[in-house]
């Protein structure tokens, strides 16, 4: 067996991975990267980007649906199926060289291809061939989709997210499982682009939403255009011919039998730890497994060992993963002088129509953190002026701002342009900006910013009246499981 002795290990080659691979060798280490998969990150393969291509797609039908509202009535429509997911795979597969023509630029003896297991705390064995022993090593093996056994025994076309961008062609009905950002994404986009779907979820969660008046918006307002069905249970999915048979029971107690080419399922994704033996590795585990780290140095205890990216179940979102492996390379390079680093303000976009983002501080969040004594600004998108020209006026915003400092803490909306209105609050929570002070930054006219305008006015409103000073109960904290 080869053996092979470095600074630093990291196992996994995905963006949390390469992001440590590079801060160690940038702190002068010698650092080897393991991967046992294909090259290539999450997010370019099967993520942030075949999925916005589906939905570029998905857009371009729907802007013919919706053009006689203007007084533009465009000719006969077809969507080919194949032609739709063509242009998916293509470029997608551009992105996926890009991301392996840089791995490829790494010095090969760096690169060690294999799954890898932990042998000792400081040693790993990469399947039978190769053994590294490593002052400190990096975990950042990612995740994968979530699928239940026992729908997986329905056959192939149960499928997760990652096979959506395998198809050469659109099907006739999908049912998705899950509200989540992935569900919801891939969801619409599917409707839009022609195929019949349904939505089912367990509860009443939409994303990541919290907020329950956002909440009970983006409700209504999706399911002004989609079919989904909340609280609702899957009670089997069966092989029927070339369909699937897909039984689940409403809030009710009442089940119904449909039957769709694929079912979807988008419950979830799983850190991918099972396979590194990590209760040879020293570190202490909670109790589904994962190592217990700290959230600003990415250190498992004290140990030499650090997590980054989606294994460690945190936010998986690819900021966050490089944040995160940057981090954990940087300090595996340091070790033991290890020191936090830099986690910028949490922000969250679903890529829906109306979009919806959350940032900083959202009102789940508030409620520990401020036991209900925090103010709250809103706006609807209905009347606002820009949304309404361009026919997008869906959705409403809500601000959060601390009592006392007038501090901007966080937002959570769904509305247009939602994706660059996060970005903008976010950048304000960073900088610590108070609500004062934001309200003195220029808003342009005719924008949808002047929506955010309205809702920080309505928060500099509530913060001159600050409830008693005992914690105040947080109605409705957590929205439906």
């Amino acid at each position: 067996m080869k053996q092979i002795r470095c600074d630093v290990a990291v196992i996994g080659a995905g963006t949390a991975g390469l992001s440590a691979y590079r801060a160690a060798r940038a702190a002068g280490k010698h650092a080897v990267m393991i991967e046992g998969g294909p090259y290539g990150t999450t997010c370019a393969r099967v993520g942030c980007m075949p999925s916005k291509l589906l939905i570029a797609a998905a857009e371009a039908a729907h802007a013919l649906q919706v053009a006689p509202a203007f007084g533009v009535h465009p000719g006969d429509v077809r969507i080919d199926g194949a032609a739709v997911m063509e242009r998916v795979k293509r470029e997608r597969d551009r992105f996926v060289g890009f991301v392996v023509d840089n791995i490829e630029q790494l010095p090969a003896e760096d690169r060690i291809r294999g799954w890898a297991r932990f042998t000792a705390p400081d040693r790993l064995q990469v399947d039978d061939h190769t053994e590294v022993q490593a002052e400190r090593i990096v975990i950042a093996t990612g995740s994968a989709p979530v699928i239940p056994e026992e729908w997986a025994l329905a056959g192939p076309r149960v499928i997760s997210s990652d096979a959506v961008f395998d198809w050469n062609e659109l099907p006739r009905s999908v049912a998705v499982i899950g509200t989540g950002v992935i569900g919801l994404e891939l969801g619409q986009a599917l409707h839009r682009l022609g195929v019949r779907v349904a939505l089912y979820a367990r509860g009443d969660s939409i994303a990541q939403l919290a907020d329950p008046d956002v909440l009970a918006n983006a409700a209504q307002t999706l399911r002004a255009e989609l079919d989904i069905r909340f609280q609702t249970q899957v009670v089997s999915v069966r092989a029927d011919g070339l369909e699937l048979a897909l039984t689940t029971r409403d809030a009710a107690g009442n089940e119904r039998q449909e039957r769709y080419d694929y079912v979807l399922a988008a419950i979830g994704r799983a850190p991918n730890v099972q396979a590194l033996a990590l209760h040879l590795a020293g570190i202490e585990r909670d109790r589904r497994g994962l190592p217990l780290y700290d959230h600003t140095t990415m250190q498992c205890g004290t140990s030499p060992i650090f997590i980054a990216g989606d294994a460690n179940d945190e936010l998986p979102l690819l900021p966050e993963a490089a944040d995160q492996g940057r981090i954990a390379g940087h300090n595996a390079a340091l070790y033991p002088d290890v020191q936090p680093g830099l986690r910028r303000t949490p922000l969250i976009i679903a890529f829906t129509e109306p979009q919806i983002a959350t940032l900083g501080a959202g009102w789940r969040a508030l409620c520990h953190s401020h036991g209900g004594r925090f103010a709250v600004g809103a706006v609807s998108f209905e009347n606002q002026g820009r949304s309404r020209v361009m026919l997008q006026n869906h959705g409403m915003l809500r601000v959060y701002g601390e009592y006392g400092s007038g501090r901007f803490l966080g937002a959570e909306m769904i509305g247009p342009r939602a994706e660059h209105i996060g970005h903008l609050l976010a950048w304000a929570v960073q900088a610590g900006l108070t609500v004062s002070a934001m309200l003195d930054m220029p808003f342009y006219h005719p924008v949808v910013e002047e929506g955010v305008r309205t809702a920080l006015r309505d928060l500099a409103e509530a913060l001159k009246h600050p409830p008693p000073e005992q914690p105040q109960p947080c109605p409705d904290c957590t929205p439906g499981t």
